[in-house]
């Protein structure tokens, strides 16, 4: 196993890497800002090293800095979490050329599956069912755009090779606009991305968000852990996700699952993944493929009892894949709100000192988050905080324990998004299950 790690991230997906490392016998390592000297995982780490100043690209997107932080403590690999570097092929390069293991996928596959349009031909070759579109970039040939919009029919939707987290995308309604949308899709991707190739889909106009959790060994063995529907977007960042997805059948579960572990064995997949679809009228449309650990993972965890943090550090210590696919049973039910430090109508981020916090407990809630009390939000990261999961026996029972959950937990001194998942846990809508990802930017009025 492996004996000590860097853990290259922080907040609460740094603190919940450190309390799987130390279950294991893992010595930790925790990087961190000078404004993070504070966090959890660096209070409880085994050592710590203060990687540069608050901003992230002089600190946990420092590649130099992170490398030297694993050699001057002997760490042998490194965690990159989720965000920051954890989808960077460069940095996992570097990482293995520096002699430490990168505790993620090769970077060759890291590279292909972050270009939309490299990883969209790779799962056609290998059987995974994706979304009618241009297969393959476009360019300033309007007459072939135009020609590509008939085929594929209106809407369309132009997306941007290299983006990620809900941006660079823009649909397009007539042809009339399609020209227009392509040229200023792919501008604000090289802008924003240093990579401006676009490519063309059909607009899914009613679709739910169904992913599939995968895990692999470097042997060639790859298995599923069943899917999560994380349909409750606003402006394509996931607000709550659960497991399963609510009227997925077990028949769909076992044939789609299998459909990702095999592309998995294709492409000599390692470590954790995830495997996105748009689903509608019963169909599933590949969209990407996270190569990282998500911030839903806890969901899959609370209904398969499989912990992917500790599988993601047996692979990378090249071990065998500890469980065969007819080991995963589905047990129960589970949702996961995010808890974002931001007030829950404008979502106007809040960071501050955080005055109260009481984390709420009884049957069937996990709370995973790095604040305490007197603790003081940065202005400097994302504003997610924390994430409430509740499990039940079934859908109604673990929508009854988040309820309860919601009005037990208690964060003064900052505003959060907790009133916000109080509505949607009320909603009636939500409840029923299924709804698409445009609900609740409608419900917003966004």
């Amino acid at each position: 196993m492996l004996e000590k790690i860097v853990i290259a991230n922080r907040g609460e997906i740094a603190l919940r890497i450190l309390r799987a490392c130390h279950e294991m016998g893992i010595k930790t390592v925790a990087v961190h800002s000078t404004v993070d000297r504070d966090l959890k995982h660096v209070l409880l780490a085994d050592e710590s090293v203060c990687i540069g100043p608050a901003p992230s690209i002089d600190s946990y997107l420092n590649v130099p800095a992170l490398i030297s932080a694993a050699e001057v403590t002997d760490a042998v690999a490194i965690h990159p979490g989720y965000g920051f570097l954890s989808e960077n092929a460069d940095f996992a390069e570097r990482v293995e050329q520096s002699g430490f293991i990168f505790i993620g996928p090769k970077a060759e596959t890291i590279r292909i599956m972050g270009d939309k349009v490299e990883a969209i031909r790779a799962m056609k070759k290998t059987g995974v069912p994706c979304v009618p579109g241009s297969d393959g970039p476009l360019d300033d040939n309007s007459e072939r755009n135009l020609e590509f919009g008939k085929k594929i029919g209106y809407p369309v939707i132009i997306k941007a090779s290299g983006g990620g987290g809900g941006r660079g995308m823009r649909v397009v309604h007539n042809e009339a606009n399609l020209q227009n949308a392509i040229e200023l899709t792919q501008a604000e991707a090289g802008a924003a991305f240093g990579n401006s190739v676009v490519y063309m889909e059909k607009y899914l106009e009613t679709p739910r968000h169904v992913e599939f959790q995968v895990l692999a060994d470097s042997h060639g063995n790859a298995i599923h852990l069943g899917e999560r529907d994380c349909s409750m977007q606003r402006r394509n960042q996931k607000v709550i996700e659960e497991a399963p997805a609510p009227g997925i059948t077990p028949e769909q579960r076992a044939r789609m699952g299998e459909v990702c572990a095999q592309a998995c064995r294709d492409i000599g997949y390692r470590g954790a993944g995830t495997f996105e679809f748009l689903y509608q009228d019963g169909e599933f449309y590949f969209i990407e493929m996270n190569t990282r650990v998500q911030v839903e993972h806890p969901v899959t965890e609370m209904i398969t009892g499989i912990d992917i943090i500790k599988e993601q550090l047996r692979i990378a210590a090249g071990e065998t894949l500890s469980i065969k696919q007819e080991d995963i049973k589905i047990n129960g039910h589970a949702i996961e709100c995010r808890i974002n430090a931001e007030h829950a109508t404008t979502f106007i981020p809040s960071p501050g000192l955080i005055t109260q916090f009481h984390a709420p407990g009884g049957p069937g809630i996990r709370c995973d988050t790095h604040i305490y009390n007197e603790y003081r939000v940065p202005p400097n990261y994302d504003s997610m905080i924390g994430k409430l999961i509740a499990h039940g026996d079934t859908r109604d029972s673990a929508l009854a324990r988040m309820k309860l959950a919601l009005a037990e937990m208690v964060i003064e001194g900052i505003n959060t998004n907790i009133a916000l998942h109080q509505s949607l846990i009320e909603d009636s809508a939500f409840k029923a299950g299924g709804t698409n990802i445009h609900y609740l930017e409608k419900k917003l009025g966004l």
